[in-house]
């Protein structure tokens, strides 16, 4: 279903639909599925460093540099094969070696040409690695680079 706007505001910024201004001033929430809270808990608040800012039966809620992050308990969870959070750093080699400090293994994928630590660097010169949560899903770092 295509969403069309009824008009902009007077300086050409934002649409409108049927009066309220869409979504490109309201802070995103991200959300990441997982099996067991508890282990998540230990994984994005002891071994990542997130602060916990709500702990319900319904998720765990945790700040994430100015995002809020809510980790949310579900029964069944088939990890996708994609990157589902990403945190952007200014040194992706030091943050790298950190996590590999506290215990996390860095991805490799077949056809990337991975240094020692496991970052590719794209044509543009952006710096990526992956990794795992304890749930499967995939997690990156990426340090950009000047543009």
């Amino acid at each position: 279903m295509a969403l069309h706007s009824t008009s902009s505001d007077d300086r050409g910024m934002a649409p409108v639909w049927h009066g309220v201004r869409m979504l490109s001033g309201a802070k995103i929430v991200a959300f990441a599925p997982v099996t067991d809270v508890a282990r998540a808990r230990a994984f994005y608040v002891d071994v990542l460093g997130l602060t916990v800012l709500e702990d319900t039966p319904f998720a765990l809620v945790c700040d994430a540099g100015g995002t809020t992050l809510r980790i949310t308990p579900v029964g069944e969870l088939s990890p996708q094969p994609f990157t589902v959070l990403g945190w952007a750093v200014d040194d992706v080699a030091a943050a790298s070696r950190a996590l590999v400090d506290a215990g996390v293994e860095l991805l490799r994928f077949d056809g990337m040409d991975q240094d020692e630590l496991g970052v590719w660097t794209t044509p543009g010169g952006d710096r990526i690695a992956w990794f795992h949560d304890p749930d499967g899903n995939v997690l990156s770092l990426s340090q950009h680079a000047a543009r």
